[in-house]
This record gives structure tokens, C-alpha cells and sequence, in this order.
């Protein structure tokens, strides 16, 4: 399974901004534009790989946001039977999880990423990171 590419040719992505990374500032827009490549690629919504792959969508943009000082960079691949969610930041600590100290609420979603993805990889760059999260579709 493929994701047409856009009009600038970038794969997985149709509203361009910048180096052709779709238009994203908040979880709900990168949910939305997840969505639309799944349902390009033939994925059921009400799959549970959708929902693993919004979930995951969700957590990584949200991360961004509340720990990483705001998305720097959300793209989306299909490659064969797999989602490539990246999501990058500025920050360059990598993720952690703080669950079980009730003086920091939270602290499940990285811990939730890692159980639905595949493989998790975080490439730490000058001034922040990118993690990138693979499910399959399949």
C-alpha cells in the first residue's frame, strides 16, 4: 500500500508547509490528517490499527507540545504494509515516563507509544528531535 503523492510530491502528505510536512499544530489536525492517509491506504477507521494509529498520533503530537516546546516537523509515510508517524521538536531530551509520582500527573502516554508501535526510534538533532513511530497495517 502507497499514499499518492501530493502535488509537491512528498508522499503521505496534502497540505504543504515548508518542506512539504502537512499543515499540523495541534493533535487534533495531525489526528485529522492521519485519517485521511489511512483511509487513502485502505484502512478501515473503525480497525483497530486505526485506532492504534491515532492513539500513537495523538500522544506523539501532544508530547511535542506540553514537553518539547512545539512540533518542529509532523510527517507521515506509507512504506509496504507500515505508517512512518514522525514528529519532531525542539527539544533534545528524549522522552521519558513519570508514572506513579502523584505530583506529576500523567506520564502515560510514552510508555503507550512504545506497547502500540512497532519499532520507536528518537534522532536527536541540534536543537531538538524527531521520533519517528512504525506501525503496521497489516
Amino acid at each position: 500500500m502507497s499514499t499518492p503523492p501530493a502535488a509537491d510530491g512528498t508522499p503521505g502528505s496534502d497540505r504543504p508547509r515548508g518542506g512539504g510536512q502537512p499543515d499540523v499544530t495541534t493533535s487534533a489536525a495531525a489526528r485529522r490528517h492521519v485519517s485521511e492517509v489511512l483511509q487513502r491506504a485502505g484502512v478501515s477507521l473503525d480497525s483497530i490499527t486505526a485506532a492504534d494509529a491515532l492513539m500513537v498520533t495523538t500522544e506523539l503530537v501532544t508530547n511535542a507540545i506540553r514537553h518539547g516546546g512545539g512540533i518542529t516537523l509532523f510527517r507521515t509515510d506509507i512504506t509496504g504494509d507500515t505508517l512512518h508517524v514522525s514528529v519532531g521538536d525542539a527539544s533534545t531530551r528524549p522522552p521519558s515516563s513519570h508514572r506513579g509520582d502523584p505530583a506529576r500527573p500523567g506520564g502515560y502516554g510514552w510508555p503507550l507509544i512504545q506497547r502500540l508501535a512497532e519499532h520507536v526510534d528518537i534522532t536527536p538533532h541540534p536543537g531538538g528531535k524527531t521520533i519517528q513511530a512504525v506501525l503496521r497495517l497489516s
